[in-house]
């Protein structure tokens, strides 16, 4: 199936549509597992590997037996650091050294994201604008183009072609929205933010980029 979408301006005008690549945005392509596997392994790899908890050679304490083993009635013992007494060292705990780091083939990668650029579509969560021509840096006329395409409020993700310091900086200071490169669109991010708004160019920029690998 062939999909469209529609085209606007910034006053939120339908000004036209695009055809859509049917080797991206098809639904053969749609695969919930290897979206989820995706985002697993992204998640994996942004954690940091700060937990760390002492054994018992690393806590304070000292190494005198407790009491005598025999004799007391008491359960036989050893130093203060053991695990099973209180204050003692953790036995099984995190080290610091664990490596969660996930990977995945290239062409499951490539699948995953073609398969949540097109639950996007398919849902009529993407948009695409035609054009952001302000040439100033100013949140507000962000807003206003927001508002115009009826996305006020809404976690929304902006795709652009390429570095634009107009609109990175025009609209990082809305909460919810978040401007990201064309060639580093990713399942993750796709999944996270409910509207997608292309800029008209970013969708070829998506074509060259991950269809000529």
């Amino acid at each position: 199936m062939a999909y469209t979408i529609k085209v606007f301006n910034e006053q939120g005008k339908e000004v036209g549509e695009v055809q859509l690549n049917e080797t991206i945005f098809n639904d053969e392509n749609i695969n919930p597992s290897l979206m989820h596997e995706f985002v697993v392994m992204q998640l994996a790899n942004a954690r940091y590997n700060i937990a760390k908890t002492k054994t018992r050679g690393e806590v304070k304490a000292s190494g005198r037996k407790l009491y005598r083993q025999k004799g007391t009635g008491n359960a036989r013992v050893g130093d203060a650091a053991s695990p099973i007494r209180r204050w003692g060292g953790v036995a099984f705990g995190p080290t610091g050294k664990e490596n969660y780091h996930k990977d995945m083939p290239k062409k499951q990668r490539r699948k995953a994201l073609f398969s949540a650029l097109t639950v996007k579509v398919k849902d009529n969560e993407a948009l695409v604008l035609d054009a952001y021509t302000s040439d100033e840096i100013k949140t507000k006329n962000a807003v206003n183009v927001l508002k115009n395409l009826g996305l006020n409020g809404e976690k929304v993700l902006l795709v652009v072609p390429e570095k634009n310091e107009v609109i990175a900086k025009s609209f990082r200071n809305i909460p919810g929205v978040k401007v990201l490169l064309a060639n580093y669109v990713n399942p993750y991010d796709l999944l996270t933010y409910k509207k997608v708004l292309f800029l008209k160019d970013s969708l070829q920029k998506i074509e060259d980029t991950f269809l000529s690998k």
